[in-house]
């Protein structure tokens, strides 16, 4: 009998942690991110990350925020994210990174239609298949690179806001943990320039698995830091997540679909800025 009122407690938590979402949905966020004085100036927003489905993964409800208020969205992507793997009795080696067998032109042509879906258009989509910066765990990529890349394309499209990954960059990935140091290189070097930088706030593997729940916990939490320096985002189309990550096919399998129903990336994003 406890486990029943067990479940049926989660279940109800659950559904109040959707009704909490979807009511947001259907009315003018709440969230002051980007709000000067109660309105919107337009900006110039780079979404920075390692691999094609990050965005869908991890930045859907910040991404449905900025497009939702109007702002000018681009996707800097790092990587293909392709590494070609062959089993060799029991062992595993890379045989091949980058384009190899077409696959990165694969993953690329998902990312597009993945963005198409977040609204974002494709001609504001630029992914790189740059030879040092190949996926994969234990593959290093170095900080300067990647601040002058991101450097390049700040000046190209008048960026005046940078998104990315945080230090421990959502799952330990060492891809997305690079990207981050190139951002915060890039801030660091350019202090005298006018644009702001925000990370996206990596939590604990419990709140990473609770689904919605964890929109309570995250705007708890986001109350305790300073004003200013910290935004809680609610996810105002949680279908669209889906629907945007079932466009990366070929990465499409059980164990993400779970990942995309169960994760609180899907429905949360908690930004902090970087000093």
């Amino acid at each position: 009998m406890a486990w029943v009122a067990l479940i049926l407690s989660v279940v109800v938590l659950w559904v109040a942690s959707l009704c909490k979402i979807l009511q947001g949905s259907s009315s003018a966020s709440k969230s002051t991110f980007l709000k000067e004085g109660g309105s919107t100036r337009r900006r110039n927003v780079l979404l920075v990350i390692a691999h094609p489905d990050d965005e869908s993964m991890f930045f859907a409800p910040v991404i449905n925020y900025l497009v939702s208020e109007g702002h000018n969205v681009h996707i800097l992507c790092m990587s293909t994210g392709f590494v070609n793997i062959l089993r060799v009795q029991d062992k595993i080696l890379v045989a091949s990174v980058g384009n190899a067998d077409g696959m990165g032109s694969i993953r690329k042509e998902e990312l597009y239609l993945a963005s198409a879906v977040l609204k974002i258009p494709t001609w504001q989509v630029y992914i790189l298949d740059h030879q040092d910066l190949q996926d994969g765990f234990g593959k290093v990529w170095d900080w300067n690179l990647l601040s002058s890349i991101i450097d390049k394309e700040m000046s190209a499209h008048s960026i005046d806001l940078i998104i990315t990954f945080d230090e421990y960059g959502i799952s330990g990935h060492c891809n997305h943990c690079d990207v981050h140091q190139g951002v915060r290189k890039l801030v660091h070097d350019t202090s005298g320039r006018h644009f702001e930088a925000w990370e996206l706030v990596s939590t604990n593997i419990v709140r990473k698995y609770i689904g919605p729940v964890d929109i309570w916990l995250s705007i708890l939490l986001g109350r305790c830091l300073k004003t200013g320096q910290s935004h809680c985002l609610l996810n105002l189309y949680p279908r669209r997540s889906y629907d945007a990550m079932a466009q990366h096919s070929s990465q499409w399998v059980w164990y993400r679909k779970l990942f995309v129903a169960f994760s609180s990336y899907t429905y949360v994003n908690t930004l902090k800025k970087i000093a």
